[in-house]
């Protein structure tokens, strides 16, 4: 029996081992896992970048590279290995039993073919009669909750929501109505509100159709919600399995439990303390490993540890865990807690005043942005969250000059007016505006190695500064070796690689940093580090941060203060603890509801999708969804931004108090 198998497995996993070959050598990758997957159920799997997840993944779907291969093992569906099924097999098991969801939507469609030709095809490959084709295209795009699906069939790729997209994905994956569904990162990069939908509509098609799920996530929020049983990877190693609601509240593996000391809410509020993390890296790959695969990051570490792997032991009814001292791991000693190291935001450094934007597409008027007010102070940390489309971004950009806002907007940094283009604007200003983005991966330059990419930082940003001297002062700030100098950004992991392009974007004394979405496609692990990192430079650097996330959770840690945005409108502002302990706008309420990680089984379902900037909703732009909705006012009067409360303002109808009374009793 493996460590979770049933006696009605849809898939049974039997000490898969698999290698890559790197130059002329192969290297494991996974060292005997095994696992099984119950009909009708969801199995999560999670585990740092690196550990194997995806490479589990495709050879469960048998879509291997050229230089990886199963060196042992068996991948059983329905009493077939799969590992030995020819290619005429292989691909029938693809069509009709197995599907795979993957981390970006775009990956998966052909951008110059319409959304509708693309999933047609799917039902064609099902050898379904050419006459029902269109029927069944328009059904399985209803049935994943497609409003308009006729509509959304004449589309492209392009023209649709990063939600949207997904539930495309999702519909040509279901389909075939398989008996195992792959979903690896499915919800990475999107907003909580589109997280909760997807989410609602997996758990949903699984019901209904009885297909057996495999979830693949580094969000540990959304795996404790989402999964019956889940299994922790290190290394290419299984180190603990079991019922997930057991797995979170008492962890029987160091490596576990420090996953979970790494979540934001483990650290209290924003500013008490830092983030715990896991210290060390994970081994390299093909890293020879006599004894425990997590030895050289373990804070219990023994002797035995070092010569002798442990069993996987069974610590409980269905619970596993691969340790030689798993009762020691519920009281893991932890870092030693720092205490914040924030002061007291100074004065105001960035005032934005009116800030508007105005697009034009097919001859039509877009308001991304419509009279924003906000203040950021020295040292103070302004977060913005809102759906995509609320106009996040579209801010940050005005305030780097990337877009040009429209007339009337005044921006000020330390008093003195910015001019709207960054062409326009004098050194000082440049250098003091910077920006590090989602992801480092498009935004260093794979050509160029780290020296050269941060010298070259150096060079624009600081051009009196020695280079060599800058350089190296800035990677010990960051907390990575010089010895990676010489190499270029594919050779490092995610978290170095974010971690060199705060270098970059520090390399001249900035004063203001926006950050957008640093952290949404790290594990747990590295997002702590990359948030401790950043708290550390605002108080040694003074500065500035505009944040820009959709991880509330992570959001509540690190912000002073948060502007909510909805259509271009800023619905609410204050400070942290003011927005997370509520009364709350609805539309502030609806976001919370629907974060995993606040989830309190009052889950509140927004009505179709963020409106067209191009046509809003007359009155209250968030009227057409709203769940407190009041009446006509809503629908014909735009409520003021007015201060309910000191340093405190909010955009609706119904006052605070009674928001309160609503929101008390529901």
């Amino acid at each position: 029996m493996t460590d979770t198998q049933t006696v009605d497995a849809v898939l049974s996993v039997e000490d898969l081992s698999m290698e890559y070959r790197v130059g002329n050598e192969w290297k494991k990758a996974i060292r005997g896992v095994s696992f099984d997957i119950p009909r009708g159920k969801t199995f999560g799997l999670v585990g740092e970048s690196g550990c194997g997840k995806s490479t589990i993944a495709m050879a469960l779907m048998h879509y291997l590279p050229r230089n990886g291969r199963i060196t042992g093992g068996t991948i059983r569906m329905g009493g077939r290995d799969i590992t030995k099924l020819s290619d005429r097999e292989l691909r029938e098991l693809r069509v009709h039993r197995l599907s795979m969801v993957y981390q970006d939507p775009m990956t998966s469609l052909n951008p110059s073919i319409r959304i509708g030709r693309q999933v047609e095809e799917v039902f064609e490959l099902l050898d379904e009669p050419a006459d029902m084709v269109a029927d069944l295209t328009l059904a399985v795009l209803q049935q994943v909750k497609i409003a308009d699906p006729e509509s959304v069939m004449r589309r492209y790729p392009h023209q649709l929501s990063g939600g949207m997209l997904q539930r495309v994905v999702i519909a040509m994956a279901i389909a075939s109505r398989p008996e195992l569904l792959i979903l690896d990162e499915p919800t990475t990069g999107l907003d909580a509100t589109v997280e909760a939908e997807v989410l609602d509509l997996v758990t949903s098609l699984r019901d209904e159709v009885g297909t057996s799920v495999l979830f693949i996530s580094h969000s540990l929020a959304v795996i404790r919600k989402m999964c019956e049983v889940t299994g922790v990877l290190y290394a290419g190693r299984m180190v603990a399995s079991g019922p997930t609601e057991q797995i979170f509240t008492d962890p029987r593996h160091p490596y576990t439990v420090g996953l979970l000391r790494c979540l934001p809410g483990t650290a209290g509020v924003q500013g008490r303390q830092t983030l715990d993390t896991i210290p060390g890296f994970l081994p390299p790959l093909g890293a020879e490993l006599p004894g425990c695969v997590y030895v050289d990051r373990c804070a219990i570490v023994q002797d035995i540890c070092r010569t002798e792997e442990p069993d996987l032991l069974e610590v409980g009814p269905g619970r596993f865990s691969r340790c030689h001292f798993h009762e020691l791991a519920p009281d893991l000693p932890r870092n030693e807690p720092v205490e914040s190291t924030a002061v007291a935001p100074g004065d105001v450094l960035l005032s934005i005043r009116g800030a508007s934007k105005t697009f034009h597409q097919d001859g039509k008027p877009v308001h991304a942005l419509v009279d924003v007010n906000l203040d950021i102070k020295q040292g103070e940390t302004l977060a913005l969250v809102g759906e995509s489309g609320s106009g996040k971004s579209t801010l940050a950009k005005i305030i780097l000059g990337i877009h040009v806002p429209d007339e009337g907007t005044m921006i000020t940094l330390d008093g003195v007016e910015v001019p709207p283009a960054v062409a326009d604007r004098d050194d000082v200003q440049f250098h003091a505006l910077q920006m590090v983005f989602q992801n480092p991966d498009s935004a260093l330059n794979r050509r160029h190695s780290i020296r050269r990419i941060i010298g070259r930082a150096v060079e624009i940003l600081k051009p009196d500064a020695n280079v060599k001297v800058r350089v190296d002062e800035l990677m010990a700030s960051v907390r990575v070796g010089t010895q990676l100098l010489s190499v270029k950004p594919r050779q490092l992991s995610g978290g170095l690689k974010q971690r060199v392009a705060i270098a970059r974007a520090f390399a001249g004394s900035p004063m203001v940093v926006v950050c957008d979405e640093p952290t949404s496609a790290l594990d747990v692990s590295v997002q702590a580090a990359i948030l401790n990192l950043l708290s550390e430079l605002q108080h040694n650097e003074r500065v500035s941060y505009l944040f820009i996330s959709h991880d509330l959770s992570v959001v509540q840690y690190v912000a002073d203060r948060v502007a909510v945005l909805y259509l271009g409108r800023i619905m609410e502002v204050g400070t942290s603890k003011r927005i997370f302990s509520g009364p709350y706008h609805p539309y502030t309420e609806a976001l919370l509801s629907a974060s995993p990680e606040h989830d309190d089984g009052r889950r509140i379902r927004l009505e179709g999708e963020i409106p067209s900037a191009s046509q809003p909703p007359p009155g209250c732009v968030f009227q057409t969804r709203c769940h407190r909705k009041i009446g006509e006012i809503c629908e014909t009067v735009e409520p003021p931004l007015v201060e309910a409360e000191s340093g405190y303002e909010i955009r609706c109808h119904i006052p605070v108090d009674e928001l309160g009374r609503l929101q008390a009793t529901t």
